[in-house]
């Protein structure tokens, strides 16, 4: 027993000499041996410099000035972490060995830099006892219990800014003022995190939990969850992951303002058209794999209005994203895109003109790819198409979209259509369309319902603007168009033909053909064919497509046959598309229908003028010869000559 009370007592005579000596060491001394153990640990050179402080109550710790933590070897960007201060607590059995538990941990205004290398290591690798310090480390071997393991009942950092530089792709982040707060009570337990980052002032607040943080260090894969706050929505996801960067899992976005919340983050804010999601619901199993590829599956997405479900790859690791994604969605309604306006509405308005809203598309250089899209219908504000098949490519703000199919007006439309914003916008493309409701597509085209046929048409063309109005009015190419059996309401041209007045009534033909030169704007034809049952009719002149204005002669004209003679009669149509004018062209019909009639009377006015002034002018033709206009004087001189002369003499 008296063994017993002796040791005891020495074991507390030990105590009260260790604890003393920590008393009555500098704080510098301390700082020295802090840094130089941590720097054995960790191998990376530490200073702590300033005025050094120990506690012994209410916890054990250290507290000390500006701290340093050396970079990789490979690295020339100056030291991985900088502090202000550093406060470290610990848990008393410290001074006896084992574990190492951190009670508290504070850093003030640190610096972290966080490098990539283009040989893919990664500057946070520290080697520390029982820690992986490789990237390429078995990712399912948990590291093994050393003498060493870190434990942080809490560790709190504020003002950091942290700097990501992948030397690889070149790309740089940048988050300042940011705050974190983590809790690690065990090293092959549990941790839980909340951060406020502040990339451009506005928070963002980002909480979740780390299981099994030991085998996470070490390299392996670990359950984990995670939550983005932001103003304009959120984000979370649930599942596994790994340090190399590699998660698997499912995804949710709920963006109720999709740019603000990526102006929140510090990513580009483009003005995001309506229909592609202003506000952005979606759903998705995730993998992002070492590399920085994303695949996403099973993809429930509701962009404002539409929803879409599908799967896409995502590159990240480039100068810009590159996205290849297969879709499939219900009725989808780019009203807002087509026309340029994020707000929503048309570009066309034929009583007011076409748009003159700037269109941004600023958002075609967020990311490069294909995008195969399968629709049910699809609404571009100026058309509408049914069952819809199309692969949009886009390189370096170039669109390409290739219409697979598009099935509208009673027929079908392929072709391409192109959008290019390298160098201010433009837009052309190659379209043909077969068996179309000519009536249905002129009305939403042009606001012209007059017209009703079935027929074909090819259609190439290119506009340079910033706006539709713009565009409409620089459009330059080519048109060429055929129907079969139609009518032509507002008019009767039998009637027109049989009794001069076409007002009202209908103009039904068999077939009709033509095709237009466009440029700047206006569609030029002088070609138009029209095969009536008991008439032709031709067609030439201007329709406006930028002004929506039109100034065309049509010219039906009446077959011959046993009873009366070919008869032509002009209608001019003029005006706008709004309010077009139709009538008939007398003064073109009676050039046309009495041509002959006219030569003859022409003719015969000439004689009789001439012979008239011949007699007032004493000029009176040899015997024998006609009075026909072509007899000179005496002297064999031609009529102008004695006419002349005769003239002359009046003037006298």
């Amino acid at each position: 027993m008296k063994w017993i009370f002796r040791l005891f007592w020495v074991l507390i005579l030990v105590v009260i000499v260790t604890g003393g000596a920590l008393f009555f060491l500098p704080g510098e001394k301390i700082a020295a041996i802090a840094a130089d153990r941590i720097s054995a640990m960790t191998g990376r050179k530490v200073e702590l410099s300033g005025k050094t402080k120990i506690s012994f109550y209410p916890i054990l710790g250290i507290s000390t000035g500006a701290v340093t933590i050396a970079n990789a070897d490979w690295s020339d960007g100056g030291p991985m972490l900088t502090a202000k201060s550093l406060k470290v607590g610990v848990d008393p059995t410290v001074l006896f060995g084992g574990e190492i538990r951190i009670t508290g941990l504070e850093v003030i205004d640190p610096k972290v830099l966080l490098e990539l290398s283009k040989t893919g290591e990664v500057n946070w690798e520290l080697g520390v006892e029982g820690v992986s310090t490789s990237a390429t480390a078995n990712q399912a071997a948990p590291a093994r219990s050393k003498a060493l393991a870190l434990t942080l009942d809490r560790a709190l950092i504020k003002g950091a800014t942290i700097r990501y530089v992948d030397h690889g792709s070149g790309n740089e982040i940048v988050l300042k003022d940011s705050d974190f707060d983590l809790r690690w009570p065990a090293y092959q337990g549990n941790a839980t995190f909340n951060a406020v980052l502040r990339p451009t002032g506005s928070e963002i607040k980002i909480s979740g939990q780390l299981d099994n943080v030991g085998n996470f260090i070490a390299g392996g894969v670990s359950d984990m969850q995670g939550k983005i706050n932001a103003p304009g929505g959120s984000m979370s996801f649930i599942g596994r992951g790994g340090v190399q960067p590699q998660l698997a899992g499912h995804i949710s976005a709920d963006l109720s303002n999709t740019g603000t919340f990526m102006a929140a983050l510090g990513l580009s804010a483009a003005e995001i058209p309506k229909g592609l999601g202003q506000a952005v619901r979606m759903q998705a199993n995730l993998t992002l794999t070492p590399d920085l590829r994303v695949s996403l599956r099973d993809i429930s997405l509701q962009l404002d209005q539409n929803k879409v479900t599908g799967a896409a790859d995502i590159i990240l690791g480039g100068d810009r994203p590159r996205v290849n994604a297969q879709l499939r969605g219900g009725a989808l309604d780019l009203s807002a895109v087509a026309s340029g306006n994020a707000t929503g509405g048309t570009g066309s308005a034929a009583s007011t003109g076409w748009s003159k809203t700037p269109i941004d598309v600023s958002a075609l250089s967020l990311a490069d790819g294909e995008v195969a899209l399968v629709a049910d219908s699809l609404d571009l504000g100026t058309f509408n198409f049914g069952k819809t098949r199309i692969l949009a490519s886009n390189d370096r703000s170039r669109a390409v979209f290739d219409l697979r199919e598009l099935s509208g007006y009673g027929g079908v439309t392929t072709g391409q259509f192109v959008a290019n914003n390298r160098s201010g916008l433009s837009v052309g493309g190659d379209i043909k369309v077969s068996g179309i409701d000519m009536q249905a597509f002129l009305t939403d085209a042009a606001g012209i319902n007059r017209f009703s046929a079935t027929g074909n048409a090819a259609f190439n063309f290119l506009g340079v603007g910033q706006s539709v109005d713009a565009i409409m009015k620089s459009l330059s190419g080519n048109l060429s168009v055929n129907t079969g059996r139609g009518h032509i309401s507002g008019f009767d041209l039998d009637k027109l033909m049989r009794s001069g007045n076409g007002t009202g009534g209908t103009t039904v033909f068999d077939q009709m053909s033509a095709t237009f030169n466009i440029k700047d704007g206006n569609m030029y034809n002088n070609d138009l064919l029209m095969l009536l049952p008991l008439a032709k009719a031709t067609g030439e002149g201007r329709i406006g497509l930028g002004a929506q204005d039109i100034d065309y002669m049509f010219t039906p004209v009446l077959l011959e046959g046993s009873n009366f003679r070919g008869l032509a009669i002009p209608v001019r149509i003029t005006g706008p598309w709004a309010n077009t004018r139709i009538r008939p062209d007398m003064a073109k019909a009676i050039d046309m229908n009495l041509k002959e009639e006219k030569r003859k009377l022409k003719a015969k006015a000439k004689d009789e003028i001439t012979d008239l002034i011949q007699k007032e002018l004493g000029l009176a033709p040899p015997d024998g010869q006609a009075g026909d206009g072509t007899s000179g004087r005496q002297s064999g001189g031609s009529l102008e000559d004695a006419l002349t002369d005769g003239l002359l003499k009046l003037l006298d």
